[in-house]
């Protein structure tokens, strides 16, 4: 940190033009856009760079070399990927430009690239106590080290990549984002407003749901589908008509993602289906000639919510193979890539997901050796999802107050899930219900208390739950308002007879 902060310091009284290149997902883009910001604050000229996924690929190329040369560029500072680009990072020293990397996915083993200054938490000689901090995360951190402090009206973007990159949302990260939410819901961005109006969730209490299922698919999807520029552009915007716009633009192309995504999951899961040998592996390798490759990593995740397992899905073209890999708990998806590593042309990644290149013809043999680690470190009780509970109470301790305790644990999301509760042997009190979009409802009792319950996607269990029936409920706990003074609601979580 101390040597990046000193060579930005240094480019702001030399007058010097820094070029930003960051990743094509919405941490990437949000730490562009912070970064952006930064320099602006301090008054030095930037110019932002995002590859284009389909024509470019993940990470730094050789090609920026010159183009940053062209540009009249003294630093380059990457943000959300670098710590593992040799070659590019040479190639750019090589023409006289300096080179900062902001990173947070795993290095090389002590391996670092031969840039100026490296800050990724992940270093295994980083002494730094929190190592869970995402890529916008990290621009914040630089922004307190030069700054002092980080604006306040600045945690919107840190809340919306760091949730967006499913981190761990405890240390610094809940922090960012307990402070971020609010921000984000009175945010004077214009092209931030523009994109909570046209979701249709302006005015609305901000919560990581909204971020992981609503705003960052649509900042997802520019870079999905064509070219990330857009959403950075939506970000940086100081003119709220032309935000409404380009927030329009990336409405369109998260229709366009969803329908492409469903035409993929569709085929991959037919495939895996009609194969009972890849059906039965213990980690899922799928692949297809043409599949687009902005889906395949919400095809993977799909797939590993149906079978519960460890998944690649790879798109062929031209002889070569771009891949995403999503995984379960227990299998270290990073540490598998790197045991194949010589069968691929490059990875990179975190434990729960990571991006490849490798040939067609070393697929088969991928898929072998991948199946040859989980062999060797998945065990059979890991291939079983399993729901954690954190209390077992009765329905009488239940009401507001306690939802009110427990809402002090918030923001939920990765790593710190709200707490699963457990009653054992209640009464089923009413006819269940199945409502709309697979949602079932019924009401349960003690004998001296009576809840409503609600199961999103739990319609299968209608014929399981009888009026009369005694059953054991895992669940969360929510509030129920719907037009009337809030009640406390059963959330449930799996239901066992």
């Amino acid at each position: 940190m101390d040597r990046a902060v000193a060579r930005i310091e240094e480019a702001q009284k030399r007058s010097e033009k820094v070029l930003i290149f960051g990743d094509y997902d919405v941490d990437g883009v949000t730490s562009s856009a912070l970064l952006r910001r930064l320099l602006n604050q301090m008054g030095i000229q930037s110019l932002n760079y995002i590859p284009h996924r389909m024509e470019e690929g993940y990470g730094l190329n050789e090609d920026v070399a010159s183009f940053a040369k062209a540009q009249g560029i003294h630093l380059v500072i990457t943000v959300d990927c670098g710590i593992n680009a040799f070659a590019p990072i040479e190639a750019i020293n090589a023409v006289g430009i300096d080179v900062i990397v902001i990173d947070h996915h795993e290095p090389d083993g002590n391996k670092l690239p031969p840039a100026l200054a490296v800050i990724d938490p992940k270093r295994q000689d980083c002494l730094y106590p929190f190592k869970n901090l995402s890529a916008v995360g990290l621009v914040g951190k630089l922004m307190q080290a030069i700054l002092g402090h980080i604006p306040l009206e600045d945690m919107d973007l840190i809340a919306l990549g760091t949730v967006a990159d499913v981190v761990p949302l405890h240390g610094e990260n809940r922090i960012f984002v307990k402070h971020g939410l609010p921000n984000i819901e009175r945010t004077t961005k214009p092209g931030l407003k523009a994109l909570l109006e046209v979701s249709k969730i302006a005015g609305k209490k901000m919560k990581p749901y909204y971020i992981g299922f609503i705003l960052g698919p649509r900042l997802n999807a520019a870079g999905r589908m064509d070219s990330a520029a857009v959403s950075l552009d939506l970000l940086l915007s100081d003119n709220a008509a032309d935000a409404y716009v380009l927030a329009c633009n990336l409405e369109a192309h998260n229709t366009s993602r969803q329908k492409m995504q469903g035409e993929v999951v569709e085929e991959a899961l037919r495939m895996i289906e009609e194969d009972e040998v890849l059906k039965n592996q213990n980690i899922i390798v799928v692949h297809k000639e043409g599949w687009h490759k902005g889906v395949l990593g919400i095809v993977a995740s799909r797939i590993v919510d149906k079978y519960y397992r460890p998944t690649v899905v790879i798109s062929v073209e031209d002889g070569m193979g771009t891949g995403s890999a999503r995984s379960i708990d227990g299998f270290h998806l990073h540490e598998a890539l790197t045991s194949c590593s010589s069968i691929l042309e490059n990875y990179g990644g975190h434990k729960r997901a990571a991006g490849l290149r490798l040939k067609h013809d070393n697929i088969e043999s991928f898929r072998q050796a991948m199946n040859d680690f989980a062999g060797q470190t998945l065990t059979q009780g890991k291939l079983e999802p399993s729901l954690v509970i954190d209390c077992e109470i009765p329905l009488s301790m239940i009401d507001l107050a306690l939802v009110e305790l427990i809402a002090c644990m918030e923001p939920h999301g990765e790593g710190n899930p709200p707490a699963v509760f457990c009653s054992k042997a209640v009464t089923v009190k009413s006819q269940p219900q199945l409502l709309g979009k697979d949602t079932l409802k019924f009401w349960v009792s003690d004998g001296n208390k009576t809840i409503s319950a609600v199961g999103f996607g739990m319609g299968s269990f209608r014929d399981k739950v009888k009026m009369g029936a005694q059953i054991d409920l895992a669940y969360t706990l929510g509030i129920d308002d719907w037009n009337k003074a809030p009640t406390v609601q059963l959330m449930i979580k799996d239901i066992k007879n």
